[in-house]
């Protein structure tokens, strides 16, 4: 780690820190916006004192939701849009099907599609959660805030673009790693208030003993999410015209991870559980929201039930929507590649979504493990609910952090073969 730092300040790396520079400028620009609430909304009329399952939108966005800032919506209506075009093109519409086959054509034209979608979402989303969290307003006042709404939305994609082009990293991932991170000083001086500050002189002691149990639970959590993220299932690939000793084998290999779908599982748990609550809030049904609060909530034994199995059903389903076994075996076999004792054709299929069962259980045990601690520590403590331990949250921050780890590490390569092959012509 201290020798990558060494090599990114090399002055032989210039563009490499200026890429890194306007990275943490743009995060910079974007945590300023998440303060600026959008114009006419008196703060503390707003009703976004309990999000409920919107927490999560709002941790992703570093508590611009809460704030009703210009940035409240984020990027979610791109994820949301994302996962609508990613459903889309499993032969449910041909020509979402046709685009995915195409190459980068097909891709780029699948993203700009996205974007668009991911516009029009934003300002049904806007017009939602305006109507919801402020009160007494006109059908044209929450039109003019969900267009603001909107605005900021296009706002902070336009921002993911411009680091994803100059800086390091996926930008929309660092804008949600970014938001995330912003929201975990605030936890920690909450933290400390509520176990230090606030208590007596003969429980201070058992206070400080309890902040530093946190912390290394924190940590303890951090590691095993790290563990978790870069676990992966190898299986050996043979060529049919590549030599077959014990030496060649070792070369090739399909990499499967212990937890190939991430954290969408979980996003699309949150979303699909808080859509009920959305529709109570929107309808002001009071009914209703006395039957989700007392049986879709997560803080119910119930709601809690429900979102587990809704995580282990969108972690197989997420998984093989990416991962396709019946591609990676056709593909095997166009290239002239086999898996040792396993027949081309069928057999390969089959062996590739048994060993992808096994490794997506384990996957999502820990996914939601990972979800539902924070839950559990909710319902345990006295905390306030700004004091969380665990969850998406911590996990979508190490997903982001590899990524752009691996990312930084290959720049640094590449930069040095090419210092190396200029030495050499000298």
């Amino acid at each position: 780690m201290f020798a990558k730092c060494k090599q990114i300040f090399n002055p032989e790396n210039k563009d490499l820190r200026k890429r890194i520079y306007f990275t943490f400028l743009v995060l910079f620009i974007f945590k300023l916006g998440t303060t600026i609430i959008v114009p006419g909304i008196d703060k503390d009329a707003l009703g976004t004192n309990s999000l409920g399952f919107l927490e999560l939108l709002n941790v992703m966005g570093g508590g611009a939701l809460e704030q009703f800032s210009i940035f409240a919506l984020g990027v979610s209506p791109y994820i949301s849009a994302s996962i609508i075009v990613s459903l889309l093109q499993m032969d449910i519409i041909p020509y979402f099907s046709e685009l995915g086959k195409q190459g980068q054509t097909g891709r780029t034209k699948l993203n700009q599609i996205t974007r668009y979608l991911g516009i029009i979402l934003a300002f049904i989303q806007g017009y939602i959660y305006s109507f919801t969290f402020i009160q007494g307003g006109t059908v044209i006042e929450y039109m003019t805030y969900a267009l603001i709404l909107t605005a900021g939305t296009a706002l902070v994609l336009w921002m993911a673009d411009q680091i994803t082009q100059k800086g390091i990293g996926n930008g929309t991932s660092m804008i949600i790693m970014a938001g995330i991170i912003a929201t975990l000083p605030n936890m920690f001086f909450s933290l400390w208030n509520e176990l230090v500050v606030t208590t007596t002189m003969q429980t201070t002691f058992l206070g400080v003993s309890k902040f530093l149990l946190f912390v290394l639970l924190y940590i303890a959590i951090l590691v095993g999410i790290v563990f978790i993220e870069t676990s992966e299932r190898r299986i050996p690939i043979q060529y049919a015209n590549k030599s077959a000793t014990v030496y060649g084998k070792g070369k090739s290999y399909i990499p499967f991870k212990l937890n190939s779908a991430s954290v969408m599982p979980v996003i699309f748990a949150s979303i699909l559980l808080s859509i009920p609550t959305i529709i109570a809030k929107v309808a002001k049904n009071d009914a209703m929201t006395l039957f989700i609060n007392k049986w879709l909530t997560t803080s119910t034994v119930t709601g809690f039930i429900i979102y587990i199995v809704a995580i282990f059903i969108f972690a197989y389903f997420y998984t093989f929507l990416q991962m396709k076994p019946k591609e990676l075996s056709e593909n095997l076999n166009k290239n002239g590649g086999f898996i040792p004792g396993i027949r081309p054709g069928d057999e390969t299929e089959s062996y590739i979504k048994k060993i992808l069962k096994r490794i997506t259980t384990i996957g999502a045990l820990s996914l939601a493990f990972i979800a539902g601690i924070p839950i559990i520590f909710g319902s345990v403590s006295n905390l306030s609910t700004s004091v969380s331990i665990g969850g998406t949250g911590l996990l979508i921050v190490v997903g982001v952090a590899l990524e752009t780890y691996k990312q930084l590490e290959s720049e640094l390569v590449t930069k040095n073969y090419q210092t190396r092959r200029r030495g050499r012509r000298r």
